[in-house]
């Protein structure tokens, strides 16, 4: 029993911090990408459920990627200066300032006047332009950084698929 317990557990994830990234980059331990040749698009999935544990991690992963899409269209479409090519350029600490301010101010405004039209405007643009076009490989995937990634993804996929089975 103390050996069983002193073991540490193979799928037991790494904490950390994971960034969903489209499959344009490559995925690493911290970038953590959909799989390759499996569906992937929201729609895709409206009348057909997932039905292995890679399909289930690629809605999910196109879900939240679509809604931080959403949020950050509906911010950039409220304050310019989000989206701004033409604004100084401002160091890191100062954009995630900007950032975070327009996030309050944006949630104050739509308390104070709820009105959709900027979600409804985001909305449309994501749904006309929602595909997200397949790199091809890239031949720098066999690194260490790459294993670690993959490592990472099919445990997650692994525990959202027995989460999901239940």
């Amino acid at each position: 029993m103390k050996e069983a317990l002193n073991r540490q557990d193979p799928l037991k994830l790494p904490e950390g911090k994971y960034y969903l990234v489209d499959v344009g980059l490559m995925l690493r331990s911290g970038l953590i990408t959909s799989y390759r040749g499996e569906r992937y698009h929201l729609k895709e999935y409206s009348r057909n459920p997932p039905r292995n544990p890679r399909e289930l991690f690629n809605l999910r992963h196109a879900s939240l990627r679509n809604a931080i899409e959403r949020a950050f269209g509906v911010l950039k479409k409220r304050f310019l200066i989000i989206s701004s090519s033409t604004e100084p350029s401002y160091g890191v600490e100062t954009q995630k300032l900007i950032i975070f301010s327009c996030c309050i101010l944006h949630n104050y405004l739509r308390g104070a006047d709820p009105n959709d039209e900027l979600l409804a405007q985001v909305d449309a643009e994501l749904m006309n332009d929602n595909d997200v076009h397949e790199e091809p490989p890239n031949p720098r995937e066999s690194s260490e950084e790459f294993r670690k990634g993959e490592l990472i993804r099919d445990g997650i996929a692994a525990d959202m698929w027995a989460n999901y089975q239940v």
